[in-house]
């Protein structure tokens, strides 16, 4: 298993390495598109190369894609820790009860029942 978690490591490095490689020109990025930059008398804009475009539209994918699986199982972890705490209740009443069934009796007849 390990060979082939370290095969596709590998795999993938040459793959974004390939990628690098064969989009190094550079693009400009700009913030608005040209009609609301006129409205807003600005419009920011950055030069970078094309892979490093690339890269980051694919890092904000899965950033976005994680934000949005968190918010979703949101309830099935609440959900969660109120059964949690259910269940930590009810071992505690379980724990009272089995003191007091065996309140003044011996501790070896205790634990034999």
């Amino acid at each position: 298993m390990r060979f082939l978690r370290l095969l596709f490591l590998i795999l993938l490095a040459v793959v974004l390495i390939s990628v690098a490689l064969a989009n190094r020109e550079m693009v400009t990025l700009t913030l608005l598109p040209p009609t609301l930059a006129d409205v807003s008398g600005r419009n920011p804009s950055i030069d970078l190369p094309l892979f490093i475009v690339i890269l980051l539209g694919i890092l904000a994918g899965l950033l976005i894609g994680f934000i949005w699986e968190w918010f979703r199982e949101h309830k099935h972890r609440a959900e969660a820790r109120r059964k949690a705490r259910e269940a930590h209740k009810l071992e505690r009443e379980v724990n009272r009860l089995k003191g007091e069934k065996h309140k003044g009796k011996d501790e070896v007849l205790a634990l034999i029942e």
